[in-house]
């Protein structure tokens, strides 16, 4: 992402009511699909941008934080210093492979040319009993400005996910969310890119307090129903999947 995305994120991550609902679905579908067995996890956070799910994953267990951007991986070190669960990375190596009970990928595959080839990476990092949690945005006819300033290759469809997962991963939970906003949203986006209109500073700022607490409550209610059933459509996609087992 460009310099100027990193320092938005930083400044509305913990108030901004995508931010906040979408650290709350993912905490939820940790929470009530993974079998923590009594003990903390090891956890690893890749390409966790700003670092907005690291507090919330630490609740699990020990995490691991890897960021490539050097300027926004020194801020977390320095934010995160005091944590003792908490771990900044400058690098994974052979070390790490094998090691990771859940490893989350929020909104970060659609920024790689190879999707695939960073998701076999990524099972590599994984123990045998390891899960993976996937967030991306949906719908190429929905590419945008926006997608072009946040370098994204691509957005996705289920059939998209299910086709570079299944080779390393066996899925247990793949939704759509963002689904209740899905169509305003959409005709904006699409009203938008007819007209040429750049819109990113404005959709990444936090609106006033009212707005923001009104799009926060109305999504961050599919919390609650992601744990009972699947959304047919949506902004973005949520995938939960066991790494393969190797016979």
């Amino acid at each position: 992402m460009e310099p100027e995305v990193y320092l938005r994120h930083i400044e509305n991550e913990e108030t901004h009511w995508w931010f906040k609902a979408r650290r709350a679905i993912i905490y939820s579908i940790i929470k009530n699909n993974i079998n923590f067995e009594s003990k903390k996890i090891n956890i690893l956070d890749y390409g966790a941008g700003s670092g907005t799910n690291i507090s919330m994953l630490n609740r699990f267990g020990y995490v691991h934080v890897y960021e490539k951007d050097e300027k926004t991986s020194r801020f977390l070190k320095e934010k995160f210093k005091k944590y003792e669960n908490i771990k900044i990375i400058q690098k994974l190596n052979n070390n790490n492979k094998n090691f990771f009970d859940l490893i989350l990928v929020a909104d970060v595959i659609e920024h790689v040319e190879d999707d695939m080839a960073i998701l076999q990476y990524l099972s590599e990092l994984l123990n045998k009993n390891g899960q993976i949690l996937i967030t991306v945005p949906a719908y190429n006819f929905l590419f945008s400005s926006k997608d072009k300033v946040l370098l994204h290759y691509r957005r996705y469809t289920k059939k998209n996910i299910k086709k570079i997962t299944s080779k390393y991963f066996d899925i247990t939970k793949l939704s759509y969310y963002n689904f209740f906003l899905f169509i305003p949203i959409a005709i904006s986006i699409i009203c938008l890119k007819i007209f040429r209109v750049s819109f990113i500073d404005s959709v990444e700022k936090k609106p006033n307090i009212i707005l923001n607490s009104i799009l926060f409550q109305i999504f961050h209610s599919e919390k609650f129903l992601l744990n009972f059933l699947n959304f047919p459509f949506g902004i973005s996609l949520i995938a939960l999947a066991k790494k393969k087992k190797i016979y």
